[in-house]
Parts: C-alpha cells; sequence; structure tokens
C-alpha cells in the first residue's frame, strides 16, 4: 500500500527533531547532518503542506498551531516505529542463531571450542545444524554456514574469509609402518594402500601434483564416505589418510596423528557464508571469534 499524500519521511524526521528539541542547531546535531539540510527540509515540509510550521522568536523559533499539531502527530508516529523496530531487533537477538556446518569440521573443530565459544558469545544463542558434505548456505533456516569452499564468491552471500585451506598426509603412531613412514620423503606414500573419502575425491591427486608426484602412481585402500570416518580410520592406525589441517589439529597437538610431509595450501578457504538479509550483527561477531581462534592455532 503507497501513501501519494504523504511528506517526505525525511522531512518529517528533521522536523520532528527540531520540533521536539525546539532548536534546528540541536536537530541537525541529533541526525548528524547540517544545520541548513534541516532547514531545507523544514522549509520543504512546509511548501508542500501549504502552511507555516516555525516562527523566529528571539534568536530561536517558536512552533505554530499547525506546528503543535505536526509534532504530536509525527512525535506519536516516530515513537511507535521506533518501538515497534527495538521489539523486532529483540526478537531477532533472542532467536537461535542457527550455523549450518559439514559433519567432519563440525565433530573435529567446532564442537571442541564449543564451550568456549558459549562462555564468550552467549548472546550468539548458537544451534548447530550438521551436513555431509558442502551444506547449501541457502538452505531456509540458516543464519550463516561454516565451510571450505573457492571462490569468486556469489553476489548474494556475504563472505567472511577465516583461513586459508591447508591439506597434508597424516598417519597415527598406531600404524604398522609408522616409524619408516616418519622419516621417510613423500614419494615413500606412493608404495602405501591410501585411505580416501568420497567427499573429497581430489584431495590426493592435488597433493601429489604439489609434490611433483604422479598422481597416476597413487594407490588407493580402503574408501569412506565422509571425512569424519577416514579420519577415525586414520586414529586406528589402519592407513594415511589427506585432510585439512585444522581438521587434524588437535589430533596433532595430542600425538594421536602426526602430519610427517607437512601440509600444502589449496584454492580454498575456511570461510563464513551469510545471506545478505541478516543483519543483525551476530553473524559479523561470530566471524571475528572464529578467525581469533583459527589464528591461536595456527601460530603454535
Amino acid at each position: 500500500m503507497t501513501h501519494p499524500d504523504l511528506p517526505s519521511l525525511n522531512a518529517l524526521r528533521a522536523f520532528e527533531a527540531a520540533a521536539r528539541l525546539q532548536s534546528v542547531k540541536q536537530a541537525a546535531k541529533e541526525l548528524h547532518v547540517t544545520h541548513g539540510a534541516v532547514s531545507r527540509q523544514i522549509r520543504a515540509l512546509e511548501e508542500e503542506l501549504g502552511v507555516v510550521l516555525f516562527v523566529k522568536e528571539g534568536r530561536g523559533v517558536k512552533l505554530t498551531d499547525a506546528g503543535l499539531l505536526l509534532r504530536d502527530a509525527a512525535g506519536d508516529a516516530f515513537a511507535r516505529l521506533d518501538g515497534a523496530c527495538a521489539e523486532l531487533k529483540r526478537r531477532t537477538e533472542e532467536a537461535p542463531f542457527v550455523l549450518g556446518c559439514p559433519g567432519s569440521l563440525l565433530a573435529r573443530w567446532f564442537i571442541p571450542r564449543l564451550d568456549h565459544l558459549n562462555r564468550e558469545l552467549p548472546e550468539l544463542h548458537l544451534q548447530l545444524s550438521a551436513s555431509e558434505g558442502g551444506p547449501d548456505p541457502r538452505r531456509p533456516g540458516l543464519d550463516a554456514t561454516l565451510l571450505f569452499a573457492e571462490p569468486p564468491w556469489p553476489a548474494d552471500m556475504r563472505v567472511f574469509e577465516l583461513a586459508a585451506e591447508r591439506i597434508g598426509p597424516v598417519l597415527s603412531p598406531r600404524h604398522a609402518r609408522f616409524a619408516a613412514l616418519r622419516q621417510a620423503p613423500p614419494q615413500a606414500l606412493l608404495d602405501e594402500a591410501l585411505l580416501h573419502t568420497a567427499s573429497r575425491p581430489q584431495a590426493w591427486p592435488s597433493w601429489a601434483a604439489s609434490q611433483r608426484l604422479p598422481a597416476a602412481g597413487l594407490r588407493y585402500g580402503a574408501g569412506f564416505e565422509h571425512l569424519y570416518y577416514l579420519l577415525e580410520a586414520a586414529v586406528a592406525g589402519l592407513g594415511v589418510a589427506i585432510a585439512p589441517q585444522q581438521l587434524v589439529a588437535d589430533d596433532l597437538a595430542a600425538g594421536r596423528l602426526a602430519a610427517p610431509w607437512g601440509f600444502v595450501e589449496t584454492p580454498a578457504k575456511l570461510a563464513l557464508w551469510v545471506p545478505l538479509r541478516r543483519g543483525d550483527g551476530r553473524a559479523e561477531r561470530l566471524a571475528g571469534w572464529l578467525k581469533t581462534q583459527l589464528a591461536d592455532r595456527a601460530v603454535r
């Protein structure tokens, strides 16, 4: 529904502030505009309505009868608008913040830090939604999505880049050939039956290319549908797996896994994807917290 007879809201806001504060100068200060801008808005409003709203009185201004009538109506209308906006904002901020996340990233990196997050950002009221593979950031009901992906970023998303993805082979001290492999060059893996996952079929070939090894020379052993199960198998000593550094950081620190050949950077980024329609500020706070956590781990 349109209101063709309603004056400009900017002009009404300028008038309401000047009428309430009884000062054009104070109104300009409150609205963060110039004195002249407020005066022009009021003059335009008077011309549109065909009435005089203010008259000069000494060094100040005084409301006319028409000004008094409009002041009361505008003040009430803006007060109701301010109240409604504040209520909508309160409802949004009190609603759960639903974060989509791949199950492997959720289990191996996010959940171990969840208690810390809840203490530092209690206002998030975080609710987690796990999915295997790459969750759809546009899925209804999600406020944000945390995932590994490659740029360029879509125009309908605000994407907070958190860390570069780095992948590398890992194995457990429980592996039968751990002592020999930890001292061996990367090409020794050409003789291993490598653990792999259907969710990242290019991980091993990409790593081989970075080491100048022939991808055709790789031998594959047990395959797993999801990265989480792949890494559980590696921790159990069943073979050599490949994974993002972020997902094995805690295992490396605890000695459950080792990464003798280090990690190489890929074009992908770990990023927080937020639909442009979201604007309550919680996504920005979560992105800042995540970036700090990832940076702290990276320098240890």
